[in-house]
């Protein structure tokens, strides 16, 4: 199959699952118990003044004529009204992503810069102390949930050496960079202020490890099993003999076929950052679209409550095509049966 056939069907599944995933979602944010109407006027609010709020969300029509309007104000810029914001969910959505979107690109990247190296160096010095303590170490990083994590990290690098921040996207008095992306890391470098990459990427730093520890750690102990596994295979030892660098034969032979069990599960572990940014976000005063998202629940918005879940099933969606498309590359064996 040609890599575009591939992909085109790799994106083919992708919107059927996202078709899926809006209805389910919108279905059961629905059936939730309670009035969203009058949480959000409270619960001294006259019955006139719920039921006008609920005409206007549409709350007092079917499920599939609720459903139309939310399907077709998405392609209109209208995703309906924020009860816990009271304003359009898209401006909120525009507001709090970027930070969510950035703490994630910046634990995907801390993820695979520690994973690769370290199952590289496990696997090729199998069962020496070098090995032991990486296997040890991952072991410890699987165990602990990231929340832990995060706590012990503001408390050693935080509160006790002051090497990090421990709160926030930016110190006080550093200016945010004019709003391009709304990434502060990508605008300032677009815009130049450098000492705004800086401070940006200072502040990334804890809640990005805090996110990216665990899966790092399972992530390096099936690449370390895939290395020990191919390193005694038939055409590893068949290019030793013929006398190839150690170079060659690492990057070329033994760590591309390792790779493709280790980016299988990566595409995993990004829906396991995406869920855990939930608790990141609260612990670090991270003001990300995850930490709207909880706010969005305790107030019962659907509409929040929706956007927020739609977002992390695009995010997952989008990283495991990226995965598939990857292993396509690394495997293009993996072409043919997606073909079948």
């Amino acid at each position: 199959m040609s890599t575009f056939k591939f992909v085109g069907k790799s994106l083919a599944y992708s919107i059927i699952s996202l078709i899926g995933l809006s209805v389910l979602v919108f279905v059961l944010a629905r059936v939730l118990p309670g009035n969203p109407a009058r949480a959000a006027l409270g619960p001294n609010a006259p019955p006139e003044a719920v039921q006008a709020l609920m005409q206007q969300l549409h709350l007092n029509e079917p499920l599939y004529i609720q459903y139309w309007y939310w399907i077709s104000g998405i392609f209109t810029g209208n995703w309906g009204l924020s009860l816990y914001t009271h304003r359009n969910v898209l401006l909120d959505v525009e507001q709090f992503f970027p930070a969510t979107l950035e703490l994630i690109i910046m634990a995907g990247i801390i993820d695979l810069l520690l994973a690769i190296p370290l199952g590289l160096l496990a696997g090729k010095m199998e069962n020496t102390y070098v090995d032991n303590i990486i296997r040890v170490l991952t072991y410890i990083g699987i165990a602990i949930p990231s929340f832990v994590v995060a706590i012990f990290l503001q408390l050693i690098f935080g509160y006790g050496l002051h090497l990090f921040p421990i709160i926030g996207e930016l110190s006080p008095g550093v200016t945010p960079p004019p709003r391009i992306t709304g990434l502060y890391v990508i605008d300032g470098l677009l815009t130049g202020e450098f000492n705004v990459v800086v401070d940006a990427i200072w502040h990334l730093i804890l809640p990005s490890f805090s996110l990216a520890l665990g899966p790092l750690a399972q992530e390096a102990r099936i690449l370390r099993s895939a290395v020990v596994e191919n390193k005694n295979s038939d055409f590893t030892l068949s290019e030793i003999s013929h006398g190839l660098p150690d170079s060659i034969i690492t990057t070329k032979y033994l760590l591309k076929p390792s790779l493709i069990p280790m980016i299988t599960i990566y595409a995993l572990d990004i829906s396991s950052i995406i869920a855990n940014a939930f608790l990141i976000e609260f612990i670090f005063n991270w003001p990300g679209i995850s930490r709207y998202g909880l706010n969005a629940m305790l107030s019962k918005d659907l509409n929040g409550i929706i956007a927020v879940v739609m977002i992390a099933g695009v995010l997952f969606v989008i990283a495991n095509t990226l995965v598939d498309v990857i292993i396509g590359y690394l495997d293009p064996r993996s072409r043919e049966e997606v073909s079948d």
